[in-house]
Order: structure tokens, then sequence, then C-alpha cells
């Protein structure tokens, strides 16, 4: 069963894909009105702003975790790690512009929120070790790391136009399986959060945090039943704040970061030094992007379906150049690789704000965050258990949507029956047994050590087997198959 936005339902009025270069639909200024899709929706200024912070709040631990991690591992001074996160905050708020308002093919054009990619988190440090090991100098690992990702994002950037036409190979039953898995394979990091963010942390997994946790969760899940229009939609917001002000009697939140932080920093091109070159470190970063750009397309698929635009092979391709280009560029700013977030589009699930001028006012914020550091430190302020909580609701609804797609799908046939649960159970693995893989080749591990692009793979995999290989191509007629998928085709 495709998507119905591929043919029109109002005599033609809405345009199923995302306007042109050249189309004035959607630009920056544009008002609302009758032909306007709620994705080129200019929303008022005070909405704009709040519900943009409501996506930098969703985000912002997972944007700021891998530059603490990487930079712990290279063994980064306090100053230099803020400068790093500052960075990344930057970097990552310059990708969801690009992603969101778009230049020329580049950018998807859809509420898609851009950050620093986490699949790239374990090489990096595998690649910080080697170069420590051949140099006895943990500054020159920053270099090898970053030459590596300019080479990656130029695979990207150039590979997009040919990736995207893998999506012939996503119908709804595997666009719901992955999207499912994306909702799936996040609770334990919102789980992780609820019990205070890393085991290392202060009172981890102490009832205080999981009691902060559930409140929060309470708090959002009341904001959405009692609240009404737009203060409904901000119910993430209010409740994360709301668990905030719990936090703070009882020491929860902490200060010493807004205290130490500076008020204003201009980035600094290469501030840790040149990039350098190492094939190994390239390799390795390359694999990981192709990663990265499975996730993103799985992403942009799922954004698809709940802002009821289709992501097609236009689409596709702008916005994977969107984050080959982002991820070019940003070692430039001391940045990393630049990856889809999956946990905003639950957000933009639960909130039902489609406009992708909304993320564009989140990544000027982030730009702002990064520019002012005083600034994001605030937002750190946040506790763990907080984001924890509101977490479960935001990554449960991501998994909602894919069960809904499932459904649209169908699962009469025994194909799709076992495509789901074979996939479905290949991309738990590492969420149930993060070790599984350990023994495996790096490439394998690199590909398989995400439970969304492990179940992502197995799904395409399955819907050749059973819909595109040998006589089960010959006869597929669409009935049930799902493996014709007028999405793929651009018009």
């Amino acid at each position: 069963m495709a998507p119905s936005s591929t043919s029109s339902t109002d005599g033609g009025s809405t345009p199923a894909r995302p306007p042109g270069p050249d189309q004035s639909a959607g630009l920056p200024g544009k008002a609302s009105g009758p032909g306007i899709h709620p994705v080129d929706e200019m929303l008022p200024p005070v909405k704009l702003f709040s519900t943009g912070l409501q996506h930098v709040a969703a985000m912002y631990a997972g944007v700021v975790a891998p530059p603490l991690i990487v930079g712990a591992g290279v063994g980064l001074s306090p100053a230099e790690l803020a400068l790093l996160i500052s960075a990344s905050l930057f970097t990552a708020g310059l990708a969801t512009l690009l992603q969101t308002l778009g230049v020329w093919k580049i950018g998807a054009r859809l509420p898609f929120v851009n950050g620093v990619s986490f699949a790239g988190v374990a090489p990096m440090i595998a690649i910080a070790k080697g170069s420590i090991e051949r140099t006895g100098s943990p500054k020159d690992a920053l270099p090898v790391i970053f030459g590596a990702v300019i080479v990656a994002g130029a695979l990207c950037f150039l590979a997009a136009p040919y990736f995207c036409k893998l999506i012939r190979f996503f119908p709804p039953v595997v666009q719901g399986t992955v999207i499912t898995l994306i909702g799936v394979s996040l609770l334990p990091v919102a789980v992780n959060w609820a019990r205070g963010g890393s085991p290392g942390a202060p009172g981890y997994g102490s009832m205080r945090a999981i009691g902060l946790a559930a409140i929060t969760l309470v708090a959002v899940v009341l904001c959405n039943r009692l609240l009404r229009g737009f203060w409904q939609q901000l119910s993430l917001l209010v409740g994360l704040a709301f668990g905030t002000l719990i936090a703070l009697p009882l020491g929860l939140a902490d200060f010493g970061a807004v205290h130490d932080a500076k008020i204003f920093a201009l980035p600094s091109p290469f501030h840790f030094g040149a990039p350098e070159f190492d094939a190994a470190a390239i390799v390795s970063l390359c694999i990981v992007m192709v990663v990265s750009m499975t996730e993103s397309t799985a992403d942009m698929l799922a954004l698809g379906k709940i802002v009821d635009r289709e992501a097609d092979e236009p689409t596709l391709a702008a916005g994977l150049r969107a984050d080959g280009l982002a991820t070019a560029l940003s070692p430039v700013f001391n940045g990393f690789a630049a990856s889809a977030f999956a946990q905003n589009i639950g957000l933009v699930a639960l909130t039902k704000i489609r406009s992708r001028f909304v993320v564009a006012a989140g990544g000027g914020i982030l730009v702002l965050l990064g520019l002012f550091p005083v600034l994001g430190s605030v937002v750190s302020l946040v506790p763990q258990p907080v984001l924890g909580g509101a977490g479960i609701v935001l990554f449960g609804t991501v998994a909602a949507s894919g069960i809904r797609t499932l459904a649209e799908a169908g699962m009469e046939s025994s194909s799709h029956t076992i495509l789901v649960s074979v996939s479905l159970g290949v991309g738990i693995i590492p969420i149930a047994v993060p070790t599984f893989y350990d023994s495996f080749p790096e490439a394998v591990r690199t590909l398989m050590h995400s439970g969304i692009s492990a179940g992502c793979v197995m799904a395409v995999l399955l819907n050749l087997l059973f819909h595109h290989v040998g006589a089960a191509r010959r006869t597929r007629t669409g009935q049930g198959s799902g493996a014709t998928v007028p999405t793929a085709t651009p018009s």
C-alpha cells in the first residue's frame, strides 16, 4: 500500500513533493494559505521560537554526548572540551538550517534535524587510540579524525544521487519495520537517562532519579491530555520545565557549567590543527558514513509518512547531500559527522506541528548556543532523569508511528510476517546484547552495532528475497506484497 501523498485527493492543490529551488512556496517569510502544505507553513514568531526550542531540548543531550566521549578519549582539558561541545552545537545548527531551508538541490526541505552522528563515536575513539600509540601525543588524534570525517562527508555528497535510488527497496512494510525499530532502539537511551545518564554519575539508578523521570513522564502525559491548542503542542517543553523545577530543590540540577561558561566565543577554524588524512581512519569512517546514510534514508522516509509529504528520490538525494556537505564542512569548525536525529521525528509526530521552519528555528537556536556557550550551559541544566521521562513519550511515539505504517501496509501476507519478525529480531539483538558482535570483523561490528541499521539491512534483504528475486519478481503484482512502490518513481 503506497502512501496516499503520491496522488492528489483534493483536485491536485497540494504538491506531493517538496518545492524545488525555483518554487516560491515554503521560502522564508512566505505566509500560510490555502495552497500551502503544512510543511511549508510559516508560524507566528512566538510559536516558531517556542516550538523550535522544544526540538533543541529534545536533541541537546544527543548533540553534546559524542564530543564529550571523544574529547575525554583524547584527553582534552575542560576548556578544550567546552570548545568541542560548542563546535558540535554550532555545526549541528548549520546542518539543520541547510537541511530544512535548502540551497539548490541540497537539503530535504522537511522538518528534519541534523546533529552529531553517534555511529562514529566508537570508530573515532579507536582512531584516536591508534594515533596516540603511533605519536604518543593525544593532541594529534583529532586532526586525523577530522581528516577522515571530511573525506567521508565528500563520499556521502557524491554518492547521494545513487544511494537514494535504493528507495524502491523500501516499500511500506520495510518503512514500518524500520520506523518501529527507530523507536524501539531509542527507548533504552531514554531508560538510561531516566536512571541518571551514565553508570558513573552520582545517584545513578537511585529512586530519586527514577522518581524524577516518572514525574516528568506524568507531567508530559497530563499536559497532553488537559491542555489544548498551542499549549498542548508544547506539552514536552512544559514537562521538561516542570521536571527541572522539581529537580532544583533535590540538588539534581548542576549550575557549575553556567558559572564556568564564556558569554561569547567565535568558532576557531581548525583549532586543533590542520586535518591529516590517514587511509585506515578514512576507510573506517567511510563505512560509518554508509551506515549513517542508511539511517538518514530510513528517517526521511519515516518523517515523510508522518508529515504526509512523500520522501521520494529527489528529496532523499537532497537530504543526503545536506548530510554530506555538513559533514565535510563540520571539521573546519571542529565538529564531527552530521546525521539525522530520530528523536525529533517523534516530537513532530507528538506535537503534529509539521512546519520545517519550526525545525529551522531550532537550528538557529543551536547556532546561538554554539556562539554563546553560556546559553548552552543553561539548556544543560535539564537533568538526565528529566530528559529520560520525556524521552519515553518521544521514542514511544516513533515506535507507534511504525506500527501504524505496518498496519497500513497490511500483514495478511506470510512474507510480510516473516520480513517484519526477522528484521525486528535482528534489530533488537544489539539493543538486548550490546556485546553480541564484539568478536566479529570490524566492518560487521560497525554496520550491525546499530539496531536501526542492522534491522534496516535485514528488512531490505528480505524484501529483495521475497519480492524482487527470481519467481517472486516475475509474479509480484502488488497484492499484499508491498514490492511495488510508486514512491520510488520520480515524476
